[in-house]
């Protein structure tokens, strides 16, 4: 069967995974290398999200990590996705994207998010308060004020991000709910939606978003891009067995088991590790997935373009065996 030609940008989300076997200081090396090769593959953005107090995950100091992939790199947009922005004020998050911005022009994203990015007791590690919900409810006003400070610097302005003010960086809204929606239409802001871990609004939020759309400036037209998992191989079997790494991952999030990227198992031997309610969840969570061969990939990212109208696909590849993620990155942009 012929595959239809696939021409939606594609971009990459990364988590920094630290596998199992493995440590922080190789899973930096392994994603300042992919970032090098998906420059070279053609990938348009690179992000990095921030989690924290997660074993698996090194991509805590979200900033740290992007000013050391947009050093590493020449082309690629780079940039976060996202800062979790209750956890941090406004102006310190404006000097950090305004300072990259600065050394790497032209070159920065600043994604924003509203959860915490990690659990309640390191929350409140994070924000030295209690009142920790009270954080999300000012997102809006921090949103504003970000803006405000990455703005052209105004006269009458007392407070002002030194780097950062003039500087423009261009800000999404992430999320996974109407709320995330309906807040990037009213500001004109373009919206990247976390599908890859939590799809089930993902076709409601993008119908709320167009909808209430009002043009902005810089985005005088609603800018969709969807989160999707990729497992890219040389035949559907393999690329199945390297995707059972993710669905254990998700199934230890159903637990409330942390830990490294697990190791990838037959996905036969996968069967008795779960129960019949855990693999539906883990499914359920997984839907917006496109596992396999490179043309059944595409196939399945044609489909979901097709459903969703995105105009831009960011993919995550958490694949245990570095050198097989280099391999799907690839596979997967080598457009038919």
């Amino acid at each position: 069967m012929a595959v239809p030609a696939f021409n939606t940008p594609l971009s990459v989300l990364d988590l920094a995974p630290i596998v199992e076997g493995g440590d922080a200081a190789q899973a930096l090396a392994h994603s300042i290398e992919l970032a090098q090769h998906a420059e070279r593959c053609g990938y348009r953005r690179y992000w990095v999200a921030e989690h924290h107090n997660m074993e698996g995950v090194a991509s805590s100091a979200t900033a740290v990590l992007v000013g050391r992939l947009a050093a590493a790199t020449r082309t690629i947009r780079v940039g976060s996705g996202g800062v979790m922005l209750p956890n941090h004020a406004p102006l310190v998050v404006a000097e950090q994207f305004g300072t990259l911005a600065t050394l790497f022009p032209d070159r920065i994203d600043l994604g924003l998010g509203r959860a915490p990015g990690t659990d309640r007791a390191t929350m409140r590690a994070l924000r030295r308060r209690l009142d920790a919900s009270h954080d999300e409810d000012e997102f809006p006003q921090d949103v504003v004020e970000l803006q405000g400070y990455l703005a052209p610097l105004s006269r009458s302005q007392t407070v002002r991000a030194i780097p950062g003010a003039g500087t423009e960086v261009p800000i999404w809204l992430l999320g996974s709910s109407l709320y995330s929606a309906q807040l990037a239409a009213y500001l004109g802001l373009p919206f990247a939606f976390a599908s890859h871990f939590a799809p089930d609004l993902l076709l409601r939020a993008l119908e709320t978003y167009r909808a209430g759309y009002r043009p902005s400036a810089k985005w005088p037209e609603p800018h969709v891009m969807v989160g999707v998992n990729v497992v890219c191989a040389a035949s559907d079997e393999e690329a199945a067995h390297l995707f059972t790494s993710i669905q254990l991952r998700f199934l230890g999030m159903q637990r409330g088991e942390r830990g490294p990227l697990p190791r990838p198992i037959e996905p036969a031997e996968l069967e008795t590790c779960w129960s019949a309610p855990e693999k539906a969840q883990v499914q359920r969570m997984l839907a917006a997935s496109a596992v396999g061969s490179a043309q059944t990939v595409w196939r399945q990212l044609g489909s979901l373009v097709a459903q969703t109208r995105a105009d831009e696909l960011i993919v995550a590849g958490a694949i245990h065996d570095h050198a097989a993620r280099l391999a799907s990155y690839q596979l997967l942009a080598a457009r038919p």
